[in-house]
């Protein structure tokens, strides 16, 4: 206990904080901050770093919560239905703000209405990858080489993704109706990753973490990023958006996550919490850690900047879903 308090002490020193606004929080209830990941999976990883940080700026105790289910829907209500107080935030992404709704059939939730943005936090991409010794002897060096095979032989590729809905299920969907040519998108019975490396597909299409340690290892060759803007532990990967004379070029979708609140939640307390969290992310530390499963710190410049883009995102995710098929009936 005496090691705690002198861990509270040093880091309200460091932050400049006042000590006795801290004292008076320890008594308050902890802070949570939900998300629809498990624990040790890098939204969840993101969320703890993010609450450790966080204590000596807010002045109380953090939990993090993990919610799981309904591509993240679970967890969103979990936030919406909480005390619009500032003391439940959530971390979501883009396919559970903007697709989820429309693929696990919710209507009566819409998270644009009760959720309020207070930042957008991370930024990455969508990579696809292929199985080593199978692009090797198929010929696959780069996508257009995969792309002329996909045509020639429709449906006969086979890339698994995270499952129905997600961003990189969507990313295929757009790949393929921009190159006019028919994939096989499954999804993953463990992960994209995992199902790449034993074998029982010919490539994947995921979020980073699961994809980085298997390219690092050779036994994935990546050929592609869904963002214009390239993925930075991948800088010699081009963007899909790099081969407009495929037809590629309009292509520009990237996986970012985003804090939320209730959406009752007053001004006064999603302003606090904003510059507390941008605050924190600004930290030079704090990047190089999300650099590793491949997420950039990617900030709003305030809570107004945040709801803008929600609002931009989500036509055009949602109508990935309308050309995926995965629109619930």
């Amino acid at each position: 206990m005496a090691r705690m308090a002198r861990r509270i002490l040093v880091a309200g020193m460091a932050s400049g904080v006042a000590l006795p606004g801290i004292l008076r929080a320890q008594a308050a209830l902890p802070m949570r901050v939900v998300v629809p990941a498990a624990r040790g999976e890098p939204l969840d990883s993101l969320a703890r770093l993010l609450a450790d940080r966080l204590i000596p700026f807010l002045g109380r105790a953090m939990v993090v919560e993990n919610r799981i289910g309904a591509g993240g829907l679970t967890a969103a209500e979990a936030v919406a239905t909480a005390p619009p107080d500032g003391t439940v935030i959530g971390i979501l992404g883009a396919a559970t703000l903007c697709a989820a709704p429309a693929v696990h059939g919710r209507t009566g939730f819409d998270p644009l209405r009760e959720l309020r943005p207070v930042t957008q936090i991370t930024d990455t991409a969508v990579v696809l990858a292929m199985e080593s010794a199978r692009a090797q002897a198929r010929g696959w060096a780069d996508l257009p080489a995969v792309l002329a095979w996909a045509k020639a032989n429709p449906e006969a590729i086979r890339i698994a993704h995270a499952g129905v809905g997600t961003e990189s299920h969507l990313v295929l969907a757009a790949l393929a109706e921009a190159a006019e040519v028919a994939i096989a998108e499954v999804p993953a019975r463990d992960s994209a990753a995992a199902d790449l490396v034993a074998g029982e597909v010919d490539g994947a299409a995921d979020l980073p973490a699961g994809l980085l340690p298997q390219i690092a290892a050779g036994r994935a060759l990546p050929l592609g990023v869904s963002s214009r803007r390239g993925l930075a532990p991948l800088p010699d990967v081009p963007a899909f958006a790099e081969y407009a004379e495929l037809g590629l070029g309009g292509i520009d979708l990237r996986g970012w996550s985003m804090v939320m609140a209730p959406a009752a939640t007053p001004d006064g307390e999603v302003q606090r919490l904003s510059f507390a969290i941008r605050r924190v992310a600004s930290h030079p530390e704090f990047a190089p850690v999300l650099r590793r499963p491949g997420y950039a710190v990617a900030l709003s410049v305030s809570p107004e900047a945040a709801a803008q883009m929600l609002a931009e995102e989500r036509s055009k995710w949602r109508r990935l879903v309308e050309l995926s098929g995965a629109a619930a009936n």
